[in-house]
């Protein structure tokens, strides 16, 4: 939280998901330096230098673990937009956690497990007198660890191993019970090693790739927060008052269909904004005096399917007011933003310089997303056909009659609208020193037919000529409202979805608008909104989480100087992905920002119990060049913090992925894609790590490929200028 407020982030939904998150990685820094800290205890090794051996051991794969999990993240730095906008909260939170754990790791604990951990050996042997404690001396000398070599642990635990497996007068607990069965299990598992890692790999990535064409995507989790908002589109032209008229009874409809008691508030907002005092159109956009907006707020008790009320809704609209169209459009300010200004999730707009070919093609547009079962709300969003009355001016009668088209445009204004915008005349009260707007206006009710408008006096105080005598009337249609991207006109398609998601609804309609053919010259066709937010998202955190396991690929390449046993680390990953996803389909949720978050984060943890396991085993091959039986120990040594990391992780993520509490449901995916992720992770890391290891590694050379003549195990070693550095 310091370096999150240091840095001008602020607890949010991200950010807090980030903390979620990391407690696991978090909970497994310490599990894992106090687990190895009871592994040397078993030793019967002084406490001292079984907490100094324990923290040494492990420090620099941990250090390589920190940076395999940060490297998973910093793509976020690099993601522009909206992505890195969400994303970049959430991975700062992460990677801050994580650097201040190792520190603590490494430190803090150590101090606290001299403090509170007892030594593992029996307190009532005495030292050589047979009076005193044996001193950290007789207690090394006494235990398994000074029957290895004094520098390297590993060799002691392997003595530890044998020790515990071959001494009939220890006592088994029921972990250590567990454990020989799960050796007997991969001992069974080795001699067919090849073809069960070939089974894995092929179940594992092919389940992949299929979850990922099938599974639904969206932006964010959907919510059912209990509230929408509806806009209402009468025939063009309608008049305030009716249009008002309409959407009282829209209110009615929608008490006799949830119930009076059950709606918290409504608000209204009918026709064009007011000239003065208006609302900005940034937070509610209005096309004219047909349009009205109802935001509906529901009881927090009343219990309901959101999409099942809208096509309720809709269905009592259409039966009860047939001539009203209506589109559902996001309320909440996410998703307002998200959507970049589209008042539906699927908005597809055609541009071009001539608006009856864009007009042309939106109707066929329209017709082809009729053909989708799950759209609704399929309209055009700008007004076309707005009532209109077109006057042609004869000017060679106006002429004659010495009538002007400034005279006859003045006295239009007057007639039909209002003299405010064009001769601007403020009245001052001195008495209260306030500006009154004055107006010159015919009344509404004096031009009420074509006739009213052709007997306009056109000259200042002469009932001669009139409208009608200088100019040609008549009824006519017009754009009641122009959008223009740049300087070319643009048309959009709206619509909205009924229980699907946005990526099969975005490829659906990418499909519809491909089967128009060749389009005209000057003419293009796009989607936008959502859809356009949902591809640059998933694209970012795909194209991110590629570049992770590249970078994690390489670093670890560097740190065992050895490509395949990259690989074999890296092994473990595709059944994080088909985890995830297994879980994600099953409990009905979407490939979202949040669930990817939590699948890049079981990848993160899967890497970090695979880095451990085979450094281990790795470390084992080079001293006794047997790959198989070091899989099988570095297995046996591992098994306790991966399960306890595992247990640990999954079961703090539980209550969020039941998706309790309000606004549960966002947050739900992340935790069921970690979930899902981790128990995958483990039976890969416990079962298929240690066989594909044993193969890679089966005939790999023992001898080191490092240049470093300082080196014991390269073979480029100097003995000379070791010994010479060592004076």
């Amino acid at each position: 939280i310091l370096f999150l407020y240091l840095f001008d982030q602020t607890i949010n939904i991200m950010t807090l998901s980030g903390l979620a998150l990391a407690i696991g990685i978090l909970v497994d820094e310490s599990t894992v330096t106090i687990e190895n800290i009871h592994q040397h205890f078993d030793m019967g090794k002084p406490k001292a230098l079984a907490i100094w051996d324990a923290c040494k051991e492990i420090a620099f794969p941990k250090l390589l673990i920190l940076f395999c999990i940060l490297a998973v993240f910093a793509p976020a730095l690099t993601m522009k937009g909206i992505p890195g906008a969400l994303f970049l909260p959430l991975a700062m939170a992460i990677g801050f956690s994580m650097i201040v754990s190792y520190l603590l790791a490494q430190t803090f604990v150590p101090i606290m497990a001299n403090w509170l951990m007892k030594s593992h050996h029996d307190k009532n042997k005495t030292g050589k007198d047979g009076k005193t404690a044996m001193t950290d001396e007789e207690e090394y000398q006494a235990s398994a660890a000074s029957l290895g070599s004094g520098e390297d642990t590993w060799d002691q635990k392997k003595i530890l191993i044998e020790r515990l497996q071959n001494d009939p007068s220890r006592k088994m607990s029921r972990f250590d019970k567990f454990r020989a069965r799960y050796l007997r299990f991969i001992n069974r598992l080795l001699p067919y090693k090849i073809s069960v890692v070939l089974l894995y790999l092929l179940v594992a990535i092919g389940g992949t790739v299929l979850l990922l064409a099938t599974i639904g995507k969206d932006v964010l989790p959907k919510v059912n927060s209990g509230q929408f908002q509806v806009r209402i589109r009468a025939a063009e032209g309608t008049r305030l008052e009716r249009t008002e008229a309409k959407m009282v009874k829209v209110l009615h409809l929608l008490e006799e269909l949830v119930g009076k008691q059950n709606i918290s508030v409504t608000s209204a907002f009918v026709g064009a904004h007011p000239g003065q005092f208006s609302t900005s159109p940034i937070y509610l956009f209005m096309a004219g005096p047909h349009e009205g907006v109802l935001q509906v707020n529901l009881d927090h008790e009343y219990k309901v399917d959101l999409d099942d009320l809208k096509e309720s809704f809709r269905k009592k609209i259409k039966q009860e007011i047939p001539d009203l169209k209506v589109s559902f459009e996001p309320i909440e300010l996410t998703d307002k933003i998200l959507s970049q200004g589209s008042p539906t999730p699927i908005e597809v707009k055609i541009i071009g310089k001539n608006k009856k070919l864009n007009e042309e093609y939106a109707n066929k547009v329209i017709e082809k997303l009729k053909q989708i079962s799950y759209l609704r709300d399929i309209q055009l969003g700008q007004s076309t056909k707005y009532p209109a009355i077109t006057i042609d001016i004869d000017r060679t009668r106006a002429a004659q009659m010495g009538v002007g088209v400034t005279d006859i445009s003045r006295s239009l204004i007057a007639s039909t609208s209002s003299s405010r915008y064009t001769d601007k005349n403020v009245w001052l009260d001195d008495k209260v020193g306030l500006g009154y707007s004055v107006q010159v206006q015919v009344p509404e009710y004096n031009m009420a037919s074509m006739n009213d408008i052709k007997e306009i006096p056109v000259l200042s105080n002469s009932p001669r000529p009139v409208l009608g005598d200088v100019a040609d009337i008549k009824m006519d249609t017009t754009y009641g409202e122009n959008d223009n991207i740049g300087a070319l006109p643009v048309l959009s398609v709206t619509a909205n979805l009924n229980h699907m998601d946005l990526g099969t609804a975005t490829e659906a309609v990418q499909e519809s608008v491909k089967a128009l053919g060749e389009l005209p010259r000057g003419l293009s066709i796009e989607m936008k909104g959502l859809s356009q937010t949902l591809n640059d998202t998933l694209g970012s955190l795909q194209n991110g989480l590629i570049v992770a396991i590249v970078v994690i690929f390489l670093m670890l390449a560097a740190n065992f100087q050895s490509f395949k046993v990259s690989l074999v680390v890296l092994s473990t990953v595709p059944a994080v992905l088909a985890g995830s996803l297994i879980l994600l389909k099953l409990t009905g949720a979407t490939l979202n920002l949040q669930s990817y978050m939590g699948m890049i984060m079981s990848v993160g943890v899967s890497i970090a119990n695979s880095v451990l396991l085979i450094t281990n085993a790795e470390h084992l091959r080079m001293h006794n060049g047997d790959a198989l039986e070091s899989a099988r120990e570095a297995a046996a040594l591992r098994i306790r913090p991966i399960l306890m990391t595992s247990v640990a992780m999954v079961a703090g993520m539980i209550p969020m992925a039941l998706g309790l509490g309000e606004g549960g449901e966002q947050a739900s995916p992340l935790a069921r894609a970690v979930i899902g992720g981790l128990i995958a992770s483990t039976f890969a890391a416990l079962i298929i790590l240690p066989l594909v290891f044993a193969w890679v590694q089966g005939k790999a050379s023992t001898i080191s490929v490092s240049l470093d003549p300082e080196d014991k195990e390269s073979k480029h070693y100097i003995p000379s200028l070791y010994a010479a550095h060592k004076k």
